[in-house]
This record gives structure tokens, sequence and C-alpha cells, in this order.
């Protein structure tokens, strides 16, 4: 169910980070999103580690690493609260012995998610691109 991320992905891990983003970052206008499309197309997702969760041929979510930092875990949102994020998590675990990932503090289903799998706060601060709160996450 989990594999290794190919170029093929490329365009439904896009969709799928997009719809959940918007979703779970309401707080920050849709059209911010929609401009960060081709940058995770582009850039971001081919430049990290990334692995899909594969379920009947459709990609349902995906986690990206550059090194030890988690640059994106997403789960497509009709698939949310079924256990692929925890699966995704329990993966990339095996894989690192720290990982550090940032969320924003509004994002506070996500924060509680994190701290379920362990991650503890160890830094706050501001992101530039969109000016909200957020915390620095480490798990060891």
């Amino acid at each position: 169910m989990i594999r290794l991320f190919t170029a093929e992905d490329s365009k439904e891990v896009v969709e799928l980070w997009y719809e959940a983003s918007v979703i779970a970052h309401d707080f920050i206008e849709a059209s911010y999103w929609q401009e960060k499309k081709a940058d995770m197309e582009q850039i971001y997702i081919p430049n990290s580690e990334t692995y899909v969760y594969e379920k009947e041929k459709h990609i349902v979510g995906f986690v990206s690493l550059i090194e030890n930092y988690i640059a994106a875990i997403f789960v497509a949102p009709s698939e949310q609260g079924k256990g692929i994020g925890k699966e995704l998590m329990q993966f990339i675990k095996q894989k690192r012995s720290t990982l550090e990932l940032g969320v924003y503090v509004k994002n506070i289903n996500s924060i509680a998610f994190y701290e379920k799998e362990g991650f503890v706060v160890v830094e706050e601060k501001i992101d530039e691109s969109t000016g909200e709160r957020e915390v620095v996450m480490e798990y060891k």
C-alpha cells in the first residue's frame, strides 16, 4: 500500500495536496494554495523523498521527507480518520530515528495528531510567506 513516489504520480499527489491544504488551512486564502501548485509539482515533490499510500489504484495519502524533516504529510479528505496518516507516520518512523516538522498553530487537528504520534513542540515562529504562527515539532 505504501510505495515510493514515481513521476506518474505527480498530478494525483498535487491535487490531493491542494484539496487537503485548502480544508486543513481554512484560515489561509485558497488562492495561496492554488499559486503553490506548480511549485509543488515542479520543485518540492521532485526534490524530496516521497512515499504514496495507494488504495484501489488511487493515491489517498503521501508523505515527503527532506532528510529528517517532514515537508508534507497529507491524506485525501475523504479518507481522513481511517488510519492512513498513522500508517504513513509509522512507515517513516522506521526510516528515521528523529523527525521534525512545521505546522500552523491554527491547525489544531494536525497538532493533536502529531502529539499522539510522540512529537513535541520545540519552537514557535512566524511563517514568512503567510504571516501565520507555526510551531516546529520534533520526534525522537
